[in-house]
Parts: C-alpha cells; structure tokens; sequence
C-alpha cells in the first residue's frame, strides 16, 4: 500500500513513517518544516520528503493520506483530498488500527518528559529482553556495544517482534508508547492518546500547555480522564504521588490500581517533612545519593528488592522519569535490579541537554525545553551537574502557547538560575517579550542578566564576544532554531 503521510516530519509522523514501513508500506510525506535530526532518519530510511504542501504530492493518489494535525480546511491540499474523495486517516487512527491492536500498550503521558521516559523504558525491556515496539517522540542516542541495541534505537520508532513455537515471526505483545494529549487531526479534536487504550498508563505530571487548542487546564484533565476510562482494572496507573492536577483529574472516576511514586532527596542534612510524608503516601521510592541526580537508589514497598541507578544524566525530573519507567517495566516482569542496571547504560535522547559540541572549555548542550517549567528543571540539572561554570541560557519561545504569551509572567523566573540568559524574540510575536523580561528584572532582584534579541545572528555574536573557557551554554528551543547550534560552535571556533 502507498501511504502518504501530511506533515511527516513532525516527531509523531516521523516516528509512525518509520512504522508504517516496516509494515512493508511504501511511504511518502511532506512538510514544510524539514529538519535533522527526523528529516535525516526519513531519508535514511528510503522515505521521500516533498517540501511543502502541494496538491501534486497526492498525484498519482495514494492509497491512503495519513494527516497531520498542523493541517487545516482552507489548505489546498486538504481541499483536494476532500473533493476527490481520498481515503484518509489521522497518525493515532492509523497507529490503533494497524500496529497496536491487541497488543499490551505502555502509554506515557503528561505535560513534560514524556519522550525521555518512553525512551527509558523502551531501553529497559530491551536490556530485559523483551523485544518490545515503541514509538517516540525523538531520536535515542546510543552508547552500547550491542549490536541488537545499536540496531533498534537507531530510530525513533520500532515495530517488535517476538518467535512463535513453530518459529514464525509475528508483533511483540506489548508496545510502548509517548502519549501526546495534543488533538489528532483537523477532523477528530480528540487527545491523540484516546486511541491508544494502555493497559499500563504513566500519568508523568499535567500543567496547563497547548493553549491553541486548550481552553484551560481542566479541559485537557478531561481528555486525560477519557484515557483513564479506558485502562482495565487489571491494568496499571503510575504517578508521581501528591500531583494534585493528577490526584483531581482521578477524582473524576478510576477503576484501575495506582502506584504513586516518589524522589527523597536524602543528601540533605535533615529529611525534610515533605519528603518524610511523600515517603509514606507512595509506593515506589527513589533516593538521592547524588544531589545532582547523577546517583540514587530505587526501592519498591512491596518487594525487598533495592538497587542503585549510576548515570550520566542529572537532573530530579530525570530521576523522576526514570523510577516511572523501573515501576513500568517492574509491572510486566522486569525485576528492579534489571531495570536500575539498564538505566546506568542508558545514553538518553537527541536534543535532552545533548553536548554537541566542546570548544576551548566551551561546552554547548542542545535541549527541547519550550514550557517555564522544562527551562526550571534543565537549567536545575545543569547547575548541579555542572558545577562551577557559568551558565548560559538561549532561549526560543516557539511553542503555540508561548507565542501567545500564556506563560509570559513566568518566563523571565523560569530562567533565573542562569547565570545570562538571552531571549529570542522573532518578528511577529503577538506580545512585547522585550517589556516583560525588562519589567522582570527591574522589580525583581533574583532575576538578573537577561536580555532580548530579535536576531539569531546578535546572539551568535554575542555569546562568541563573551563565552569564556569554563562556560556551559544551554540553547533551549522545540524547533530548528535557524541552525543556531552549528553556527554557533562555528563562531566559537572561529574566535
């Protein structure tokens, strides 16, 4: 079958492009945002990209046209689909009818975190040896010598597939899954996660985001709920514990068992009684043995079993991510040892505080953060782990919630551990980010060093006039960012 897939290069329709090949399709896409590093997987993959969304891309038709959600009515493309009749599809459709029926389905959600800990606990039942599929919004980076390894997380996608008793080759029994609760399709306004029916759910955190399609945070706790509904009472929920966005969204109704998990921050000289109540309420614990995050123990009340996660990663949101994924493998067979073991291996994900380059002592990290609360908890975890340099922060606001300013009060305090901070303001911007900063830093005295620009290129300059050795720059966007990070580690170079 030919499918065509609007807005492949989307980390959703990348990742179900690669799917749908596996399952022996032939796969073609557009999109107007075409870059690496999903556009570079694609083409590696044998999939052909067509810039732009032209209504030539769907002649001769396909057998099927997979739509994106950023596609609109009023879109000559879309128009011609549906005056010709074309046989279509949203991504999550396509994914529940082809790939996840009757399969065991490990979905992740929440408003941050969700590609990190989908990768973890893909990682984790490979390690295992479970040859699970999984689908995810991003690009694993991998540091093993195992081949098998090396070969499944080359992509952000993988189908699974496990051996009969008469040694014939059929889909793993589970799949796991980043659950995005943004809508499917111009024609199903649905949270994509709908679809998905988990038998076992992470329910990571919920905080008001996607204000282009989300009136409010209730609203998007309802399309949670909807997911809720469909969990099996012998299935399984897992979720940090005194959540209240959470706690209120399964006030609703639930019929499902819940393990709440909880990060004790033990370097402390005293417990605090926070962390003495989170330890009481919760089943599933995870102790810091490094205030970093960079070491902590992973303990399960109704097992005896205790272990220890040594990694290269940083960060409490990190560590949180991770004891989710040990509860979540632990509730399909993989012991607490095993899983801690797989994490200490683990290399974590493209654009999640990824080093991309080293000049001079200049370290320069690629991250997705694009909500205040992701800027807090990266710039937390480079702090801790990078102890002892300054730290700058780049930051694009790009998101369709924050080009509409919902978050705009929040911003500047969101950035305030950096030691500099430079905010992107791009041409069309439809509220004044020059005034907010500025009116942050005047009335507030924990909020300093944070300037605006509105071209890449004075920021590019700015930081190679005065980076020093020891430096840590941290550039923070969920799009393509002009080609900022190459360009800047050549100014670097250059000076």
């Amino acid at each position: 079958m030919h499918i065509h897939i609007l807005g492949i290069c989307g980390t959703f329709m990348g990742s179900l492009a690669l799917l749908a090949r596996e399952l022996g399709h032939t796969v073609t896409g557009s999109d107007t945002n075409v870059y690496p590093p999903m556009s570079t997987q694609l083409e590696n993959a044998g999939v052909t990209i067509e810039e732009g969304y032209l209504v030539k891309h769907l002649q001769p038709a396909p057998d099927l046209v997979v739509v994106g959600n950023a596609m609109k009515r009023g879109m000559d493309v879309i128009e011609y689909m549906l005056d010709t009749g074309l046989r279509y599809t949203s991504g999550p459709q396509f994914l529940s009818e082809q790939v996840l029926q009757s399969r065991h389905v490990i979905a992740v959600a929440g408003t941050h975190g969700k590609t990190t800990t989908t990768t973890m606990l893909a990682w984790i039942l490979h390690y295992a040896g479970i040859d699970t599929g999984f689908l995810i919004g991003g690009v694993p980076l991998v540091n093993t010598t195992d081949e098998h390894l090396q070969q499944v997380f080359a992509h952000s996608s993988y189908l699974g597939a496990e051996k009969t008793d008469d040694d014939t080759t059929v889909p793993s029994g589970y799949f796991v899954m980043e659950a995005d609760e943004y809508d499917s399709a111009f024609f199903d306004k649905r949270s994509k996660f709908v679809h998905y029916r988990p038998r076992t759910a992470i329910l990571n955190n919920l905080e008001f985001d996607h204000a282009d399609i989300f009136a409010d945070l209730n609203a998007i706790q309802t399309q949670f709920h909807h997911m809720v509904r469909m969990i099996p009472s012998t299935g399984k929920i897992i979720m940090p514990a005194a959540t209240i966005s959470l706690e209120d969204t399964l006030a609703k109704g639930v019929w499902t068992p819940i393990w709440r998990t909880a990060v004790i921050d033990t370097t402390a000289s005293n417990t605090s009684k926070n962390d003495r109540t989170l330890k009481n309420n919760s089943d599933w614990q995870a102790e810091l043995i490094r205030e970093d995050g960079s070491q902590f123990q992973v303990s399960f009340a109704a097992d005896k079993e205790v272990a220890v996660i040594d990694w290269g990663m940083s960060g409490i949101h990190n560590v949180n991510n991770a004891l989710v994924a040990v509860a979540a493998a632990y509730d399909v067979g993989v012991s607490i040892s095993t899983a801690c073991a797989a994490l200490s291996a683990f290399a974590g994900i493209k654009r999640r505080m990824e080093l991309i380059g080293d000049v001079n002592d200049v370290l320069v990290f690629d991250d997705f953060a694009h909500h205040p609360t992701a800027i807090t908890t990266t710039l937390d975890g480079a702090k801790k782990k990078l102890a002892g340099r300054r730290i700058w922060a780049i930051i694009e606001p790009r998101s369709n919630t924050m080009k509409m300013g919902i978050h705009q009060d929040s911003l500047a305090e969101s950035a305030a551990l950096a030691d500099y901070t430079l905010w992107y303001e791009p041409a069309g911007l439809e509220w004044g980010l020059r005034e907010v900063i500025e009116q942050a830093t005047a009335t507030s005295d924990s909020i300093i060093n944070q300037h605006v620009m509105s071209s890449v290129d004075t920021i590019i300059e700015h930081i190679s006039s005065h980076a020093q050795a020891g430096d840590a720059i941290v550039v923070m966007s969920n799009g393509g960012f002009e080609g900022i990070h190459q360009r800047l580690l050549a100014a670097l170079r250059d000076k």
